[in-house]
């Protein structure tokens, strides 16, 4: 077995006999008691149990049972989202260990594709943060340099895929979380569209998004097809695709405009490795035939983006605390800023930023048909000094968290689809994303997109040295 195998082959692997689920489940178990003590990407596990499913799993292929696509897969949970049994501290020291009564709907679906959950893995507390550091847990390090983090706040989703803890691990994203980290760590991260896949509740003003961090665009496209349907107890949901989006995997994209944009939105300066990821994927592309060109978008205003981090703090402070004086520094300043704004504060902030996403969505389709960008402003920092930037001045202007979402937060406040792809290696020897974003509910483009330049570049055998 191959723990760097995408997980639709494992899958299959399952399917035909060829490994059992229990066997495939402590090669995993195994790679983190060896690995995770010095990456701390799983900060809760579930071996017993892991085992005792994974055997139940195992009798159903032996039994010739019809089988979910992914049954027996194992599949590490973040440390934000429910399943029922297992903890959800959200990463703080605020929140209590007990039991989950009720799975979230992504877990659900999940476990409905067969996943076998095996652990949680380490975010920032309550997710706003670019790294994956918090003072419950400790902070997560990168596989391919353990003095950088994975950053955030899927971190250590990913630093679990790169370091071959599992095939694919479950990740959320509200402001570039499933992205940054994908470029952190040379993995592939697809954040869907708003409404793709269900949520009981859509946080942080509808821009909070759950899927997966994988290594393979075949996973991303099968694994959305598991997540992603329509929900007709929620308020709105993504319209159906034409086709299951694993099928667009190899399929033709057409010849596209391509809009390639090397200026950051919020106008922080751009480390040259990351412009040189974008500019060889827009090359890429353009090599396919595509119609490659600079363009300067309109964006959010400061005014809009203000109101965002003051829908964020807002919705921290709706959160049901155990204890919400054992908040890190940052969060509690977050906290208070919430409570000084009033309840018109955050309905003019959700009108801004409405009426500025309509502006900014419909340049696509008129001025691009998809957008090349960084993945991030900046190289991916060291272990600490994000955090320690946060806690020591909340305040402040954080400027290399910013330059770490600059190119993705906008995403997010409209709803569009986007994924990070691993295309560029620095001279320090990291991984360096590059970002394509595409229409709106355009994931197929991605993934037809994403599945040529995968074939391109071959990142699916990039892995870092150490963990090989």
């Amino acid at each position: 077995m191959d723990p760097f195998s995408s997980a639709v082959a494992l899958a299959t692997q399952i399917r035909t006999r060829q490994v059992s689920p229990l066997e495939v489940a402590n090669l995993y178990m195994d790679r983190i008691d060896a690995y995770n003590p010095e990456i701390n990407a799983i900060v809760w596990r579930n071996d017993e149990e892991v085992r005792l499913v994974a055997k139940r799993a195992e009798q159903a292929v032996m039994d010739g049972e019809d089988l979910p696509p992914f049954h027996g897969v194992p599949l590490p949970i973040k440390d934000l989202t429910n399943v029922a049994g297992h903890p959800n501290t959200h990463s703080s020291l605020a929140m209590s260990d007990a039991p989950q009564a009720e799975s979230d709907l992504s877990a659900e679906k999940l476990a409905a594709g067969g996943f076998l959950f095996m652990g949680r893995t380490n975010s920032p507390e309550f997710g706003p943060l670019t790294v994956t550091e918090n003072a419950r847990h400790g902070a997560t390090r990168n596989p391919w340099n353990l003095s950088r983090t994975p950053g955030g706040s899927s971190g250590g989703a990913a630093a679990a895929v790169a370091a071959g803890f599992a095939p694919a691990a479950h990740a959320s994203d509200g402001g570039g979380s499933i992205r940054v980290p994908s470029s952190a760590c040379g993995l592939v991260g697809l954040k869907p569209s708003r409404g793709r896949v269900p949520q009981r509740v859509f946080g942080w003003e509808h821009s909070t998004t759950e899927g997966t961090v994988v290594r393979h665009i075949e996973d991303a496209a099968a694994i959305l097809d598991v997540m992603a349907g329509p929900d007709s107890l929620a308020w709105y949901s993504a319209p159906a695709p034409e086709r299951p989006f694993a099928r667009e995997v190899g399929a033709d994209a057409g010849r596209l405009r391509v809009g390639l944009l090397l200026a950051a939105p919020t106008g922080v300066s751009v480390d040259p490795e990351c412009e040189a990821a974008a500019t060889r994927l827009a090359s890429i592309l353009e090599g396919m035939g595509h119609i490659v060109y600079p363009v300067s978008p309109t964006f959010f205003s400061r005014e809009a983006i203000d109101g965002f981090q003051m829908i964020i703090g807002a919705s921290l402070a709706a959160m049901d605390y155990d204890n919400r004086t054992r908040v890190d520094r940052y969060i509690a300043h977050r906290l208070a800023t919430a409570d000084a704004h009033s309840a018109g504060d955050y309905a003019r902030a959700s009108t801004r930023l409405q009426l500025e996403s309509r502006v900014i969505t419909g340049q696509w389709g008129r001025e691009f048909d998809v957008l090349v960008t960084p993945t991030m402003a900046c190289e991916t920092p060291l272990v600490g000094s994000v955090y320690d930037e946060a806690n020591n001045d909340p305040a402040g202007p954080r400027l290399t968290e910013l330059q770490m979402i600059s190119f993705t937060s906008f995403c997010n406040i409209t709803g569009l689809p986007a994924i990070s792809l691993p295309i560029h290696t620095s001279t320090m020897g990291m991984p360096v994303g590059a970002q394509i974003v595409g229409g709106p509910y355009q994931e197929a483009t991605l993934i037809r997109l994403g599945s040529a330049v995968e074939r391109h570049v071959g990142w699916t055998g990039a892995i870092a040295p150490v963990y090989a």
